[in-house]
């Protein structure tokens, strides 16, 4: 692994000087405990105060006529005068005002001053980059091509484009503003001359970045799925593996949920792969007015995340660009091929958000990658008719899952209460994906969530005649299913296994109980499902007699 030197993370964040603020706008925060509406309840019976959530933040927005009103009131944590904030640092890049993406995903909103942060290892598992850019050369840490020739040149300009998104350079007075200034770039090629990415690239390329340090993969490619005709699915087991791999290092996998270009029909209503595989953070595209764009793949449940993907300009190849020797934006996709110049897709959607986990790192090294994920879908602004969605339905949707991009407050989350890490993932099916558990009694400690981690399994051996007891203490407000399944299982959700469950409950509410005498000797799987909505860390009881 190549060194680096350590740097402390100087981070500060929304304290910009204050302008007045609107009188009688107050934050409420609220316990960790408390419910927000008990506290709104209490609100109104104090003299109709109106109050609105901020969820996922535990707090309310209150608009009353003095802080005395909201005094003594219980699951109180503080009351805050609103006041509004100001930008107080903007990059010195000449082309940050043609990004109109940085306004949108409000990407320096939260900083006073340009920070000195922790370097995060980011991982571009792409077409290569141009290691001669004065943007990325000095950002690039460690390359390799699965697919012959150079990492360090890129001959599509795709990746490139993705890398400059990430890591250009900010405010040093050239070209454009990266989303994430500490990136250290791990470039993997993996696109052939031919324009083709072979799977067995693909999945050497994500574990080497893993053993590289990456503690984030954006993969903006992608392999049609199509769960109502094998014949055209693409779904890989290698693939799969490799990915499962950099979720059980812990690093956060960030895939584009595809183009419907490439797809039989448009708009397409599945995400492709890698983005429809467990744990890996689907981003689909929006376009300037908040509307989602035909191309941008739909899905019900893979899609997680929106990102600006029309209009956006980022670094390209200095060799490309020198096609177009009288423009005057050298090594930057204006001077690029047509399909460039205004460059779209969900393949620049992805790496916005894959800088955001870096940020998100940067400022907080201990975080974990469900961590990351989970902060950055709940502290998205949800996508509506509002803010330019026409299609998108209220809550999370299959256009942009939970919303549009917020680094500010997703930074702005880390001061709250964070959710539960989980050290067992992953753990979603049987066999070799399942963790196992040693010894005659045993409680575990883990997380699942609708929709990012409906399912954990565990692998238990009993022996012939013993009696395997479990029982599951669901997070509050959930109701999850604990199943039994045979020695041999190969995968629980194969509708064609049924046959090999042999115990299940399902009692309405977040606690289950079951219990089983082997008849023979071997390994079987506790399964723990969540199928409705819902999130929240669970203990599993388990033991044998």
């Amino acid at each position: 692994m190549i060194g680096r030197a350590a740097a402390a993370a100087a981070f500060t964040l929304a304290l910009a000087t204050p302008a007045p603020a609107p009188a009688g706008r107050y934050a409420v925060g609220l316990a960790p405990t408390a419910a927000a509406a008990a506290v709104q309840a209490e609100l109104v019976r104090r003299g109709g105060i109106t109050s609105r959530s901020l969820g996922p933040l535990h707090a309310l927005v209150v608009e009353a006529p003095s802080p005395r009103a909201l005094a003594g009131i219980p699951g109180v944590r503080y009351v805050e005068r609103l006041a509004q904030r100001r930008l107080a640092v903007a990059p010195n890049d000449p082309f940050v005002a043609r990004q109109w993406y940085l306004a949108q995903n409000r990407s320096y909103d939260a900083w006073t001053e340009m920070p000195l942060l922790t370097p995060v290892r980011v991982a571009v598992i792409d077409s290569g980059v141009d290691g001669s850019h004065p943007e990325l050369a000095t950002h690039i840490v460690a390359a390799r091509s699965f697919v012959g020739g150079s990492a360090r040149k890129d001959m599509q300009g795709h990746g490139t484009f993705v890398a400059g998104l990430i890591a250009a350079g900010a405010n040093d007075g050239v070209g454009i503003a990266g989303l994430a200034p500490s990136a250290e770039l791990i470039v993997a090629k993996v696109v052939s001359s031919s324009g083709t990415i072979p799977v067995e690239a693909e999945a050497l390329a994500i574990r080497w970045a893993v053993d590289q340090g990456a503690r984030v993969i954006n993969m903006s490619l992608s392999g049609l799925r199509d769960p109502t005709d094998a014949s055209r699915d693409t779904y890989s087991q290698l693939e799969a593996d490799a990915v499962a791999y950099a979720v059980r290092k812990g690093v956060v996998v960030v895939a584009a949920v595809g183009n419907s270009d490439q797809a039989p029909a448009q708009p397409w209503q599945y995400a492709s792969y890698p983005a429809a595989l467990p744990h890996v953070l689907g981003v689909s595209a929006l376009g300037r007015t908040g509307a989602v764009p035909v191309f941008s793949n739909r899905d019900v449940r893979f899609n997680d995340i929106a990102a600006p993907g029309q209009g956006i300009l980022s670094t390209f190849p200095l060799a490309l660009t020198g096609a177009r020797p009288a423009c005057a934006d050298q090594g930057y996709s204006s001077c690029g091929p047509d399909n460039y110049q205004e460059a779209e897709g969900t393949s620049f959607a992805a790496p916005q958000v894959s800088a955001a986990a870096a940020m998100l790192i940067a400022t907080e090294p201990g975080l974990t990658a469900d961590q990351v994920i989970t902060v950055l879908e709940r502290s998205a602004v949800d996508a509506t008719a509002a803010n330019g969605c026409a299609r998108c339905r209220p809550g999370r949707d299959a256009l942009t899952g939970f919303g549009h991009l917020d680094v500010a407050a997703a930074l702005a989350a880390l001061v709250l209460p964070l959710p539960a890490a989980d050290s067992h993932e992953p753990n979603d099916n049987a066999g070799t994906s399942a963790y196992t558990l040693w010894g005659s009694q045993r409680v575990v400690e883990a997380t699942y969530d609708f929709w990012d981690d409906r399912d954990d399994v565990y692998r238990v051996f009993v022996r012939r005649g013993q009696r395997l007891f479990a029982s599951l203490a669901g997070a509050p407000g959930t109701d999850p299913a604990l199943a039994l399944w045979k020695p041999g299982t190969i995968s629980v959700d194969d509708p064609s296994q049924r046959d090999q469950r042999v115990r299940l409950s399902a009692r309405p509410g977040s606690g289950e109980y079951l219990g089983y005498r082997a008849p023979s000797a071997g390994w079987y799987y506790l399964h723990v499902q969540l199928g409705a909505e819902g999130s929240g860390q669970y203990r599993l009881s388990v033991a044998r007699a």
